[in-house]
């Protein structure tokens, strides 16, 4: 038998890199604004634990002053050919005057759905609008919003209270998401990719595909 083929060890580089998006899901955030017109917004600091999404918004952002007076809002996820589309929001902001904080060429906009080409449609709970495109819809309320450690940016603790999907992501009779057929638009580095072939799943998994799990243990014989 012989050893198991291993990356050779390499000495790592001190860097000090601008950011830290090390690859992480881009997110539509809509959120109502004073006048009870509704903000759409770009980000791409969210995760989740059990039903509630962490989102890390920019201090002096539209939708970090909207969600703390008016806490409801729809985290809609993108899938990755919908880049264009987030990158147009990307240099506009609800804010008039335009922060100084905001970099070089943002713009205010009014009308963010419009300046995407992007369509809202009526959520059910909240009163801010989802992203009719975006494949993954979540109608949530903030229950905390509070400034980082830092003072520059807002933790915004969020609660779903209702989940849609694109019906061709839900495995037939499930509630659950197929992850073979769902594929977030990923903010790598500010470069944006779509995730590459399935390599495996985790024990906890309650969507495994059997078909994968013979190869891997075919190669792994």
């Amino acid at each position: 038998m012989t050893d198991p083929v291993t990356d050779p060890v390499t000495d790592h580089v001190t860097i000090e890199p601008s950011i830290l998006y090390f690859g992480t899901p881009v997110v539509l955030l809509s959120t109502e604004n004073p006048d009870g017109s509704f903000n759409l917004a770009p980000m791409s600091s969210a995760w989740a634990l059990g039903k509630v999404i962490v989102l890390g918004l920019g201090e002096e952002g539209q939708s970090a002053r909207n969600l703390a007076e008016r806490p409801e809002l729809v985290i809609n996820l993108p899938a990755p050919h919908q880049w264009e589309a987030v990158e147009r929001l990307a240099p506009l902001t609800g804010r008039d005057p335009v922060p100084a904080t905001k970099h070089a060429g943002c713009r205010f906009e009014p009308d963010k759905f419009g300046a995407a080409g992007l369509r809202p449609e009526p959520s059910e709970e909240v009163r801010p609008p989802r992203v009719a495109e975006c494949p993954l819809q979540f109608e949530a309320r903030a229950g905390r919003v509070s400034l980082d450690v830092s003072a520059s940016f807002v933790i915004v603790e969020a609660v779903v209270t209702r989940v849609h999907a694109d019906p061709r992501l839900v495995v037939p009779g499930t509630q659950h998401v197929d992850p073979a057929a769902w594929s977030p638009l990923i903010y790598n580095f500010r470069h944006y990719f779509g995730l590459g072939p399935q390599l495996g799943h985790s024990y906890r998994s309650q969507t495994p595909s059997p078909a994968l799990g013979t190869v891997l243990n075919a190669a792994g014989s």
